[in-house]
């Protein structure tokens, strides 16, 4: 069994441990592929509202910028193959960002071991601008696995969130919606 799948049943401490103790993420080694990620330790309730399972991608923008944007799935069960929800034949997109190193990030002590998901530099409505998401891998030098939580910073404060996710290395991206071209 993967790292990623042996973490859905673990507690917010366990989680917590896991992106203080991770290692750092290869941004080469991420970009040009979707990841299927699976929301970890969140209130059923929350799930049912918004999901269970999604994409996040991550492309490497002409202008040296790394990319992405979250992809929403049929919620087909966590161990089903990834299957886009679609609007007018692409797939939905929701949240693009930009992937940034942790320096000079406000962010919870122990949270800058790998790479930050960072939503305020991209066209995001004003209350997702505030969210960041430290990644990092599973297991040393692999970017196949890998953990994120998202937190929020108001008035340069961090406060953390119950928002952890796995990320497993799903497929080479064959998208690339407008938003972040």
């Amino acid at each position: 069994m993967s790292i990623a799948r042996a973490l859905r049943d673990a507690s917010r401490a366990e989680l917590r441990r896991r992106i203080v103790e991770g290692h750092p993420v290869d941004p080469a080694a991420i970009e040009g592929y979707a990841f299927r990620g699976t929301s970890l330790g969140l209130p059923r309730l929350v799930v049912l509202a918004t999901w269970k399972t999604f994409q996040k991608t991550f492309w490497r923008h002409p202008d040296g910028r790394l990319m992405g944007w979250n992809v929403r799935l049929h919620q087909d069960g966590v161990d089903a193959p990834s299957r886009p929800k679609t609007r007018r034949g692409a797939p939905l997109i929701e949240w693009p960002y930009e992937v940034i190193a942790p320096a000079g990030v406000p962010m919870p002590e122990g949270f800058d071991r790998g790479l930050v998901i960072d939503y305020g530099r991209a066209p995001n409505p004003p209350q997702q601008r505030l969210v960041k998401d430290p990644l990092v891998a599973l297991a040393p030098g692999s970017s196949d696995e890998l953990l994120g939580v998202s937190y929020v910073v108001i008035g340069g404060r961090c406060l953390e969130t119950p928002t952890y996710f796995t990320l497993e290395r799903d497929h080479r991206i064959d998208y690339v919606p407008e938003v972040v071209k």
